[in-house]
């Protein structure tokens, strides 16, 4: 059975069939060929894999999300980081990654950080002195940031299924994104400096004050969707619920950049997202069922245990496998899948469930800058006008970098769970 599987899934996905499809068609003719067990098994499944109150949290952070891409809250975090950090070579390019950094924790998307920030960072580096090619691969790099910052989408789905808290999961993978804003920034100063690119800015402190006063509101997002979790106001679940109501708020009578046209377009983008999103989670929970049922996993980590003894060596591979899974597979897909045949390894080789969470993680998302499931690549291209191959080429760079913070999380977990186990 594992052979069918095997070739089922790879068959179909080379034949260019929707990956729900994929996962679905290849539980039933698993269950139909090898299994005495009835299809309406497989329909059970769908229906529990949806019975579920965290998974009310996707479509809510999505939602807010999406306000927030079309509101007006991505201008005022621009102009705050280049008021804060405008005035030194290089300022600029800072500025940028801060707005994804502070964009991603409100939005919680890649794609919309990219398309919110991109839009209006991009053609302001350029106008600067910035190499194009810097430009473009700078933001649609550190657009990335929306997996990692939390309220993440993927840290809640990996919290499903492997069964850790989300609360967790949010907090270890704080310190991941600001080591990499860090690497990220530093990486763009030596740049700017090298090749002098890059007018400075300067605002006086009263125009800073009333800069951070105006866009104090969008700032304030993550630490009331955060700080609520934390001090038991309300779940994550809940706090996707509070993210929405501000959102709308703040957008509305605040800013006032929403119009009936604008919110009719944001409902109907997050009510297709959100359908696309479930029904992915759907037809994977069949096919979790059938691994759990006929105890793949379990094999799978007998396996790898009688040839792997060295747990640095097994998290090589496993890397160099998500590389290349990331690379055929959407993120989503990539968590839903993977997660449950992995964790029964990790008691086997000592490895905390959240720090493994979040090296999957950063693992999956480099996918958001690789061919064929590039994601970011395609924002990217729409919204510069640019080749996809031009865009690939300008990312190139901060993918090293990429794969340079993928190391620090997989052999020093101490990153990821330090935060999680001073708040716990």
């Amino acid at each position: 059975m594992v052979w069918f599987i095997v070739c089922a899934f790879l068959g179909m996905l080379l034949l260019s069939t929707p990956i729900s499809i994929v996962v679905l068609a290849t539980t039933a003719g698993a269950v139909t060929f090898f299994l005495d067990v009835p299809l309406t098994a497989l329909v059970q499944q769908l229906f529990r894999g949806l019975d579920n109150f965290l998974l009310l949290s996707i479509p809510f952070f999505i939602l807010a999300g999406n306000i927030m891409a079309e509101g007006r809250i991505a201008h005022y975090l621009v102009k705050t980081m280049d008021a804060c950090v405008g005035r030194f070579r290089g300022g600029l390019a800072l500025a940028g990654i801060l707005t994804c950094m502070f964009f991603a924790a409100i939005s919680g998307s890649s794609p919309a950080t990219v398309i919110a920030v991109g839009s209006i960072m991009i053609p302001a580096l350029i106008r600067s002195g910035y190499s194009e090619r810097f430009s473009i691969g700078l933001i649609t790099s550190a657009g990335t940031l929306g997996i990692l910052i939390p309220p993440s989408i993927p840290m809640v789905l990996y919290s499903l299924v492997g069964n850790t808290s989300v609360s967790d999961m949010f907090m270890a993978g704080i310190v991941p994104g600001v080591v990499r804003v860090v690497i990220f920034g530093a990486f763009a100063v030596y740049m700017a400096r090298r090749f002098n690119w890059g007018a400075t800015s300067s605002h006086s402190l009263v125009e800073t004050l009333r800069i951070l006063g105006r866009a104090s509101w969008g700032l304030a997002m993550p630490i009331i969707v955060l700080g609520g979790i934390y001090s038991g106001i309300f779940t994550p679940t809940e706090a996707a619920g509070v993210s929405v109501v501000y959102a709308l708020l703040v957008e509305t009578f605040i800013y006032r950049s929403l119009t009936w046209e604008k919110l009719r377009v944001i409902l109907t983008k997050s009510a297709v997202l959100s359908s696309a999103l479930l029904f992915i989670i759907a037809c994977a929970m069949p096919f979790i069922w059938l691994l759990t049922r006929e105890q793949l996993p379990v094999q799978a980590a007998e396996f790898i245990a009688a040839h792997i003894s060295n747990k640095y060596v097994f998290l090589f591979l496993v890397n160099l496998l998500l590389l290349a899974v990331g690379c055929v597979m959407d993120i989503v897909t990539s968590i839903l899948v993977l997660t449950p045949i992995f964790l029964p390894m990790l008691d086997h080789f000592g490895i905390d469930p959240v720090a493994w969470g979040i090296m999957m993680i950063v693992n999956v998302e480099i996918g958001f800058l690789t061919f064929p499931f590039g994601l970011n690549l395609f924002v990217a291209m729409g919204i510069t006008r640019r080749p996809l191959t031009y865009i690939a080429r300008s990312v190139m760079p901060f993918l090293l970098l990429l794969f340079l913070c993928l190391l620090m999380v997989t052999y020093i977990p101490i990153i990821s769970t330090w935060l999680p186990s001073i708040l716990r």
